[in-house]
């Protein structure tokens, strides 16, 4: 299919892009991404079957993650790359061919919407939504290459408090998996809080199977990487989207100096 008949067939000329960006000029070598920053469903695809009161909860997108990440940015005067579309149409942070990619049950939600999806359907939603935004991550990171650059991946997501009737202790975590660089400076950096339950691949831990972000734009390039999680009920208002990136802010710009002296970057 040819890009025009794929925006036809799902997203239209009302629809907005799926892709926005915040201070692109931004010079820090950390590139913040955000997966789940977005709770939109193109309008071809109407509610999915859902009730408003669904679509606001933690299984449509990742709440309070979008203001931290745009103040994170602006603070750290870091690039940031984020996905407006809710992660019930396609999750841009799981592998395409993976059942969780278009969800057809979340939590305990059926997503009827999702139920009996076409494969040509399933490759619509992918080549309008997931592909744009992956490629327009590896189109910054290989500007940044190009001009020297360094960069640091962050992908930035928050969780619910209580998930299947359990409740999660961490106020914060730390997500990776090949990185032996960046995750224990930043690990070592929340516990010194001091006020911090910190984990540690806690609530989730980032693997080839259940990540995309990471794998395939951190460690397949090479790239130092960490996924933060923040917990959702910290992040619910203003205030506390402002406080938590500016500690975020504060943290990595020391972890930062830390990387520089150490030579792990090298412009």
């Amino acid at each position: 299919m040819d890009d025009a008949t794929d925006t036809a067939l799902l997203l239209s000329a009302e629809d907005v892009p799926p892709v926005r960006e915040f201070n692109a000029a931004g010079r820090s070598p950390f590139l913040l991404t955000c997966d789940h920053y977005g709770r939109l469903i193109p309008r071809a695809l109407g509610d999915l079957g859902l009730p408003e009161s669904e679509l606001v909860r933690h299984i449509a997108w990742d709440i309070g993650i979008a203001g931290v990440a745009e103040a994170l940015s602006r603070h750290l005067d870091a690039h940031l790359i984020v996905q407006r579309y809710s992660r019930l149409v396609i999750d841009c942070n799981r592998p395409p061919h993976v059942a969780s990619s278009i969800p057809r049950i979340s939590e305990a939600t059926t997503i009827s919407g999702n139920e009996g999806i076409s494969r040509e359907a399933a490759a619509i939603r992918r080549a309008q939504i997931f592909d744009p935004y992956h490629r327009r991550i590896g189109e910054i990171i290989d500007q940044r290459g190009s001009a020297d650059m360094p960069t640091v991946l962050l992908s930035l997501h928050s969780f619910t408090p209580i998930y299947a009737g359990i409740a999660r202790p961490w106020h914060i975590g730390t997500l990776y998996h090949r990185d032996t660089h960046l995750p224990p400076l930043l690990l070592q950096s929340l516990r010194a809080e001091g006020d911090l339950v910190v984990g540690d691949n806690e609530p989730y831990a980032v693997s080839d199977e259940t990540d995309y972000t990471i794998p395939v734009h951190g460690e397949a390039r090479g790239l130092m990487n960490t996924g933060i999680e923040i917990r959702q009920d910290l992040i619910s208002d203003q205030a506390g989207e402002q406080a938590w990136a500016e500690r975020l802010a504060r943290i990595l710009g020391e972890i930062e100096t830390m990387m520089r002296a150490q030579q792990l970057l090298s412009a």
